[in-house]
């Protein structure tokens, strides 16, 4: 893998997680990273302090993206810290509760696609102006919106698909800066998002799903955006990368 020395990355929701071993992992590479958060500021500085133990450079910064000016907030707290753009991963979601369309409420709707999808829409929106030429977008989207459908997670899936969507649409639209645009889609991953799910008949039929035969865990889904992101992942484009450890098989 091909150093990022040089380069500055933001990660949403990147105190957490995905987006905590997403941030160690470009941070190990030779990144500057931005870890966003909303709320959990100790787990974010937390992820800054680690990445600087190892020799990095990392910076924490707040913004509530569920809130309407959210991407404006969160480019602010960037300028402020740094300039230019080389690689933005839109990582920051949230579940949601889980159910069926007949009961799902406009109250959880609405919260699930203004963080998993209007978010991202218009965080990366405006962040075009910041990005530099033969830059990197990677979005976090979900095996949920190919093949792997479960009924109880339909809002959390479609606000997911629309981030396929918008991959696929920029990718055509930058190429000519030679800027690459990407999906990475994981599976179940062992992180707090599915505290307390993951157990007894859950964590088994979870298991058995992957021929390799466990759950993912959040390093799995880094390596993946790492090579994304250097440049060995620069002849790929508008890609949706299964990240699942072959669920979908």
């Amino acid at each position: 893998m091909t150093t990022l020395a040089g380069k500055t990355a933001l990660v949403t929701g990147g105190g957490r997680g995905i987006g905590r071993a997403i941030a160690l992992r470009l941070g190990r590479d030779g990144a500057r990273v931005g870890v966003h958060y909303g709320t959990g500021e100790r787990a974010a500085r937390e992820t800054v302090a680690e990445i600087e133990a190892a020799g990095g450079q990392a910076f924490a910064l707040r913004a509530e993206l569920g809130s309407p000016d959210g991407a404006e907030i969160l480019w602010a707290a960037f300028d402020a810290r740094a300039g230019e753009l080389d690689i933005l991963v839109n990582n920051a979601g949230v579940l949601g509760d889980l159910a069926r369309i007949e009961e799902v409420t406009p109250e959880n709707f609405d919260r699930v696609f203004s963080v998993n999808t209007r978010a991202p829409f218009f965080v990366t929106r405006l962040g075009l102006e910041r990005l530099r030429d033969g830059g990197r977008i990677v979005n976090v989207s979900s095996v949920l919106t190919r093949g792997y459908t479960q009924p109880s997670s339909i809002t959390y899936a479609m606000s997911k698909g629309a981030l396929d969507v918008l991959t696929a649409t920029l990718a055509k639209q930058l190429g000519p800066r030679a800027i690459t645009v990407n999906t990475v889609a994981p599976g179940v991953v062992d992180t707090d998002m599915h505290a307390g799910r993951l157990t007894g008949d859950t964590l088994t039929w979870v298991e058995s799903a992957s021929p390799l035969g466990r759950v993912g865990v959040p390093d799995d889904i880094a390596g993946a955006v790492a090579f994304l992101t250097s440049e060995d992942g620069r002849w790929v484009t508008g890609h949706w990368l299964e990240v699942s450890g072959g669920t979908l098989l």
